[in-house]
């Protein structure tokens, strides 16, 4: 494994009507998971869109000490993935079509190259890892919500990153689909050595994904590191403004009459 290190120091971003993050600082190095949480409107996709170097920011944002901004599109894509929320969908290849995307922005072949061998075996990994073997042949514009979000996290992982930014990849997935999926996002960074750096708002599957906790609030950085450093009773409650403790027990105790 590298010593990739992902280094921000006061990133400040936003969109026409001013910053939405403020002074932004962290380090993460290569093989750490990070959970990005907090309230709506707080500056979660935002900072992940400044990381994949997708939205413009003031500050330092540097990968293995190279500034973002001074990489070209492929270079970043040769360290970096995003999947973003999901969205509309405007065309209709199959399954297998969008998986094997991802392998084209990673070796800059064209969208219309033939695909390698190794291509092929990644697009095979990740349609098994995914569960998306059976709808191979499908058109995407025929699959529910929760099926073109596996399909668009195997085609993000299919481009074989070092670093992969997931917004709510859990989002239109069934309880079954949100659980796997973040146990085998954790297995793969762990055997691979890779980064996930993913928007969440389920702090049950935050803990099952991440090595450290990032909590923003009104656009600043609120507190981060371990779940066992982070998370107290005090400290949810000044981030979400309300008892969260309180409500996770009251909703096991409600759990624990379920015959």
């Amino acid at each position: 494994m590298n010593c990739l290190m992902l280094h921000l120091k006061n990133i400040c971003a936003g969109y026409g009507n001013g910053d939405v993050l403020h002074n932004i600082t962290f380090d993460l190095p290569l093989g750490q998971n990070l959970c990005i949480l907090g309230p709506n409107g707080c500056g979660k996709s935002t900072l992940l869109r400044a990381i994949a170097g997708l939205l413009e920011s003031r500050g330092e944002l540097t990968l293995d000490g190279k500034p973002v901004a001074d990489m070209r599109r492929p270079e970043i894509a040769s360290h970096m993935a995003m999947m973003s929320q999901m969205s509309t969908v405007y065309f209709s290849f199959t399954v297998y079509e969008t998986v094997m995307m991802g392998r084209y922005q990673k070796l800059r072949r064209g969208l219309f190259a033939s695909p390698s061998k190794e291509d092929k075996r990644y697009v095979e990994q990740y349609l098994q890892a995914t569960g998306l073997e059976p709808l191979r042949e499908r058109q995407i514009s025929e699959l529910s919500g929760g099926q073109l979000q596996r399909v668009f996290l195997a085609r993000t992982l299919a481009q074989e990153p070092e670093i992969i930014l997931l917004d709510e990849p859990t989002n239109h997935l069934d309880l079954k689909h949100q659980t796997e999926l973040v146990a085998y996002l954790k297995k793969w960074s762990q055997e691979k050595g890779r980064t996930v750096i993913g928007v969440l708002h389920d702090i049950n599957l935050s803990l099952m994904l991440s090595d450290q906790l990032l909590f923003l609030k009104n656009g600043s950085v609120a507190g981060m590191g371990p779940a066992h450093t982070v998370l107290t009773k005090a400290f949810l409650h000044e981030v979400y403004d309300m008892d969260v403790a309180s409500y996770m027990l009251d909703s096991l105790k409600r759990w624990e009459q379920v015959s």
